[in-house]
């Protein structure tokens, strides 16, 4: 018995260690510091696409690991295998698409990152910043998902140049899903063909919704999508 608790703990570690190989911190002096997550094996001239992951206000601050909590970092260290570049930026002051932009550019140079299957999404404060970064750069990404969060209304007619899966659940106390609403409303005002989707879960709570990074639907939903070709 002693021996068989001996070996589940080496594999434990040994598992353990490999999924943190695949992670990489980057700390800059001005802009956002962040994690940079890529899959092993990755074949020659291979490019992959890049999910950008915004965390919400419990996150902020200056201690990368705090973004590990929740989200698709922690979906993936729970033993999602995502064959992507995940990047998840750190703010200490909510999010400021330019220099989240600023972060992406930096992958885009340093990593086998195709420019046309990038996709962004959050919750909370990252769900706002996930529809702020696609609404000032729709350019620059192929879709997005945005979760129990809202959206600054000046950008809802250059919303409708991406693909949004909006989600929010009905019994949150912390953001109410009414900002998810007032987002998409003003996207469909812009667009009523504009390739929006708002849902509202049955009794989601503000910390419930996090299950969906665990789920296949979110990453199914960007990943039919590329910019290849627009």
């Amino acid at each position: 018995m002693k021996r068989i608790t001996f070996l589940l703990t080496i594999i434990l570690s040994f598992t353990m260690m490999y999924s943190q190989a695949q992670l990489k911190a980057v700390h800059v002096k001005s802009g956002y510091s962040y994690w940079v997550r890529v899959p092993k094996d990755v074949k020659k001239k291979e490019k992959l696409p890049v999910i950008v992951f915004l965390h919400g206000r419990s996150l902020s601050g200056h201690d990368l690991n705090r973004v590990k909590r929740y989200g698709v970092l922690r979906a993936i260290e729970r033993g999602k295998d995502l064959d992507a570049i995940v990047v998840a930026p750190q703010t200490s002051n909510g999010w400021n698409p330019d220099k989240v932009i600023d972060v992406l550019d930096d992958v885009l140079k340093d990593y086998p990152a195709d420019e046309h299957r990038v996709y962004i999404c959050g919750m909370s404060m990252g769900g706002y910043g996930t529809l702020d970064v696609a609404g000032k750069y729709p350019d620059r990404f192929a879709a997005a998902v945005a979760i129990c969060g809202g959206g600054t209304l000046s950008y809802a007619c250059n919303l409708t140049q991406v693909p949004l899966w909006i989600q929010h659940g009905s019994a949150d106390r912390a953001v109410p899903a009414s900002e998810s609403k007032k987002i998409y409303n003003a996207i469909k005002k812009c667009d009523k063909n504009a390739d929006a989707t708002l849902t509202i879960i049955p009794g989601g709570t503000h910390g419930s919704v996090e299950s969906l990074f665990h789920g296949e639907k979110i990453y199914d939903f960007m990943f039919k999508h590329s910019k290849e070709g627009d």
